[in-house]
């Protein structure tokens, strides 16, 4: 048997120790990641968080297992295209159209999924109630007010067939629209910029609801951060907000 030196062992110590604190699917995710332009962003709280709502394991698997799979495939089908690689996610779903046909579905599909994944974690982990301020005054503008907005959010995503997300828009002069895609499908295909949205692929909710999407969607106001989502609002006014 042949042992390190302690010196060494002690230096590795402080790694070892953070690597304990990870879950499994962060470690598998962290050993997953690949060489590429795009990672995997963390989730800005623990997984944990927005329970009772939606559960833990349901989060490390969306999060760690779906969405780093997106990111995986995109990195991949990029890579030895060095000018797509080079481009900002938001301006490569914008241009899809000039994307070689070889691999314009896979960027089509794993692009769009990781917008709308690094998107979807932004806006959660808060505790629901209401909007306030400008944010509330645009709701009431746009979109009929709050309990309008979320009657018609919770039928558009149940109305959804198969799978797909839901997203409020938001445009440059603050404008608020309510749309729903298939699939990974974004807005940012057509430059467009998401407020907030929900993702109502089974994969998001079928461990605790099963087939009962629409309580998903009720539930799923609970853990919505407003704050966040007012952050996202002043920045796609002032042009910064980018998925």
């Amino acid at each position: 048997m042949i042992l390190a030196p302690r010196r060494a062992v002690l230096a590795g110590l402080p790694a070892l120790a953070a690597l304990a604190t990870l879950r499994p699917a962060q470690v598998r995710a962290q050993a997953a990641a690949p060489t590429g332009p795009f990672s995997l962003p963390p989730l800005p709280y623990a997984a944990s968080a927005n329970e009772p709502h939606i559960d833990a394991q349901t989060m490390e698997i969306h999060h760690g297992r779906h969405h780093q799979a997106y990111v995986t495939a995109l990195n991949n089908a990029v890579k030895d295209h060095g000018q797509l690689a080079a481009m900002s996610l938001q301006d490569l779903l914008a241009k899809l159209d000039q994307v070689p046909e070889a691999i314009r579905t896979t960027i089509r599909n794993n692009g769009g999924g990781h917008a709308n994944h690094s998107m979807f974690w932004q806006v959660m982990g808060g505790r629901g109630g209401a909007p306030t301020g400008e944010l509330a005054e645009a709701i009431t503008r746009d979109l009929g007010g709050f309990d309008k907005l979320k009657t018609d959010f919770n039928a558009a995503g149940t109305g959804r067939f198969g799978s797909g997300w839901v997203f409020v828009t938001v445009a440059r002069d603050g404008k608020l629209a309510l749309t729903t895609r298939p699939n990974q499908d974004t807005p940012l295909f057509e430059g467009q910029r998401v407020l907030f949205g929900n993702d109502v692929w089974e994969h998001a909710y079928y461990l605790k609801y099963q087939n009962r999407r629409a309580d998903y969607l009720t539930a799923w106001w609970n853990v919505l951060n407003w704050e966040k989502v007012s952050e996202r609002y002043a920045a796609a006014k002032a042009g910064t907000l980018t998925v």
